[in-house]
């Protein structure tokens, strides 16, 4: 078994790992303490796990979630913490009105998103392989429909943001796309009507008493 096993190097730390372990699981194995960037462990979707790669022979280092990677022999891996934006948007989707203002209020919160570069960092960046720049360009247009479909699989790992040189944040730009259309969206009518059945008493739901 141990003639199957992978070398490779993450955070410092020379880890084996058979092949079909993924980075977070060769890093977890290895006995080295998981205190940060523990993430969903293999379902790739809260993108805590974010991670600089470097593998056996490339000069050139691109950006994953460890818990979907697999291991290769040779790769070096450093993890990415977490980061705190210079800026933070503020808004109020309550506040969105019947939507002839959409425009207005995206320059009024995302002022940096008018000048978007074009250099398709944010792109290289995405591990889910979204296309962030057009999705960036869309909002910026109006086009909050198709943003939405463009950002639907975003898993919010901020790995775009680190890469954008004029600051845009565009996951958080997709996210405020994908609220501002749920805000004036028919809600699904299996759940209304679901909503109404418990409003009338028709449904009853029960839960659980916590432990004390």
């Amino acid at each position: 078994m141990s003639e199957n096993l992978l070398t490779l190097t993450i955070d410092g730390h020379e880890v084996k790992a058979s092949p079909d372990s993924s980075i977070i699981q060769a890093y977890a194995r290895s006995g080295n303490a998981l205190t940060a960037n523990v993430g969903c462990m293999g379902q790739g979707v809260c993108g805590s796990c974010r991670c600089m790669i470097r593998k056996e022979g490339d000069r050139e280092v691109t950006t994953a979630l460890a818990c979907e990677t697999k291991v290769e022999a040779g790769m070096q891996v450093s993890f990415i913490d977490y980061f705190i934006p210079e800026h933070i948007q503020y808004y109020d989707v309550s506040e969105v009105g019947d939507g002839w203002n959409w425009l207005d209020d995206t320059t009024k919160a995302f002022p940096e998103a008018q000048h978007c570069r074009h250099c398709g960092g944010c792109n290289r960046a995405c591990p889910k392989g979204l296309e962030v720049e057009k999705g960036v360009a869309q909002v910026v247009s109006g086009d909050f429909g198709a943003a939405s479909d463009t950002f639907d699989q975003c898993v919010m790992c901020n790995l775009c943001t680190l890469s954008c040189p004029e600051h845009i944040r565009p996951n958080h730009l997709g996210l405020f796309a994908r609220r501002m259309k749920a805000a004036r969206t028919l809600r699904p009518v299996d759940l209304m009507r679901r909503l109404q059945e418990i409003d009338s008493g028709k449904m009853t739901v029960t839960f659980e008493e916590e432990a004390v």
